[in-house]
């Protein structure tokens, strides 16, 4: 009975899962990250392995909240791994900001003509900062 009831629970949480990831991933393709970023980089023949990591990225995330592992690679890694985390995050937030026209509306406001790039670059390596201060710093992030 107790295995029965610890089954249906485990199906009912991968299945709310699945339907999480979906609905994260339709948003990620709806604001089309991937193809402006193999365009932007001339890697259009790649888009399916590009779309095939992030559907890895967020299977292996998701993996995380249920399964407590570890990978012992070290700090090197950790700093590796911050900077792919960092590069997507603000990949992510750029293109959602792009697409909400919030730079070009930014530019005109403030009259910051010709410091588009720098924008776009700082709101990156914030991310990619924050990224860094999650993994590499001992107790920066606590679980209440």
């Amino acid at each position: 009975m107790i295995f029965a009831k610890n089954l249906i629970v485990i199906l009912i949480s991968f299945s709310s899962g699945l339907v999480i990831s979906g609905g994260v991933f339709a948003f990620i393709a709806m604001i089309g990250i991937i193809p402006r970023l193999a365009q932007k980089t001339k890697t259009e023949k790649n888009i399916p392995v590009y779309e095939n990591a992030i559907i890895l990225g967020g299977l292996w995330g998701t993996t995380t909240f249920f399964i407590d592992y570890s990978i012992p690679a070290g700090a090197v890694a950790a700093v590796i791994v911050s900077c792919f985390i960092g590069m997507f995050v603000g990949g992510l937030a750029v293109s959602l900001a792009e697409i909400l026209n919030i730079i070009p509306i930014t530019v005109k406001r403030f009259r910051i003509f010709g410091a588009t790039q720098l924008i776009v670059t700082s709101l990156a390596f914030g991310k990619l900062a924050g990224s860094l201060l999650y993994y590499i710093v001992p107790g920066f992030y606590t679980e209440i």
